[in-house]
């Protein structure tokens, strides 16, 4: 994998696609094939060239109704290769920000910012939640995420298995308080953050769905 480039072109090829599933949470081979539309024996065509070039990997079994599926997931290396030019800029901001500011200020910081990324890409007036949390899920990937949206009982839950913030977040917890806000802002319902930081940094944002307006 030495000297490899995730670029647009590999972005927009099969493989691409695959990885970017992969990088939102671990899928088997059925799943993958029902996401990209083609048949089981192209996707484990495309996941063996990943597997060699050390990008992908089994991650488990997950039961079936027949019989157990193989999950694949991304390796740490893959990860890493995703563009993260502003990690060690955004760790020194931050750092400063600490030096100079109460907490209570920096989290109204982070928020401000959040607001003004979420101001790029407003809603149509008339989007429904699912709409706007769509949009959402547009911008995360925008600044590097690769989140999906599961519904649990009377709320929304946006997760993903990789966080676009995850260097700065592992030092500042309270960067998940831009995402918050950014999420927020666009669904204009109420967004709960319940990120897990142990390790690799996973995002779970809870929205609200018994207060929204829309329906």
């Amino acid at each position: 994998m030495e000297g490899m480039k995730l670029d647009r072109r590999f972005f927009e090829s099969t493989r691409g696609q695959i990885v970017t599933i992969l990088r939102s949470s671990p899928a088997t081979v059925e799943e993958l094939a029902n996401q990209l539309e083609l048949t089981d024996n192209a996707v484990r065509a495309h996941l063996a060239t990943l597997e060699r070039d050390g990008l992908v990997r089994q991650s488990g079994l997950r039961r079936g109704p027949r019989k157990p599926h193989f999950t694949y997931t991304l390796t740490p290396e893959a990860d890493a290769l995703f563009p993260k030019a502003y990690d060690e800029l955004l760790n020194q901001l931050i750092a400063v920000l600490k030096n100079r500011l109460q907490p209570a200020e920096i989290e109204g910081v982070l928020r401000e910012v959040g607001r003004a990324i979420a101001a790029g890409a407003p809603p149509k007036p008339d989007a429904s939640l699912e709409s706007r949390v769509q949009t959402a899920l547009k911008v995360l990937a925008a600044i590097g995420g690769a989140a999906a949206v599961e519904r649990e009982e009377d709320k929304l839950v946006i997760c993903s298995s990789g966080c676009p913030l995850a260097a700065a977040v592992v030092v500042h917890p309270e960067v998940c308080r831009l995402a918050e806000t950014l999420i927020a802002e666009i669904v204009k319902v109420p967004v709960t953050e319940h990120c897990n930081r142990q390790g690799r940094p996973q995002c779970r944002f809870e929205v609200d769905t018994t207060t929204d307006r829309s329906a």
